[in-house]
């Protein structure tokens, strides 16, 4: 595996991203992409501003909060990135019934395939549907029966030498 800048920021796509950017501002989003220039794209992204008000000595500072949602940010911009956290669960997993059985998720599963070998009778596996489009995967015809025994096609063996 190459060990370039694009394999190191490869492992945290899907992750919540911290970019700091050249004027100070800080855009915290979900990390989707990126580019040799590396221009970055951030999803669900907010922008962080911190204004500075100063006075005569005494500095007040302010965190303005903006949703920006997608967001491309020109890779010459960026100053630094943080991981934030992991990614999100996914719906699918969050939400996920657990398995029939009481079988714990870490337990392997069955291969896919029932096991009781292929389908009686010649009929295709279950989803495959009835009839099989023409010319793509379905059961081949069986090969016509053996000629019934008896005497050689003419013209074979048991003759007499030509001439004669």
């Amino acid at each position: 595996m190459p060990s370039g800048k694009g394999s190191k920021l490869l492992r945290y796509v899907e992750h919540r991203l911290r970019v700091t950017l050249h004027d100070g501002r800080t855009i915290i989003g979900t990390f989707l992409a990126f580019d040799k220039h590396l221009n970055l794209v951030l999803s669900e992204a907010e922008e962080f501003r911190v204004w500075r008000k100063g006075g005569s000595g005494l500095i007040e500072e302010r965190t303005q909060k903006r949703s920006l949602g997608l967001v491309l940010i020109r890779g010459e911009n960026v100053v630094s990135l943080a991981v934030e956290g992991p990614p999100p669960p996914s719906a699918a997993t969050k939400n996920a019934p657990p398995p029939p059985g009481g079988m714990p998720g870490g337990m392997a599963r069955g291969r896919g395939m029932p096991m009781g070998g292929p389908p009686m009778g010649g009929m295709p596996p279950m989803g495959l549907g009835a009839a099989p489009v023409h010319g793509v995967g379905g059961m081949m015809p069986p090969p016509p029966p053996p000629p019934m025994g008896g005497m050689p096609p003419s013209g074979m063996g048991r003759g007499m030498p030509p001439g004669f």
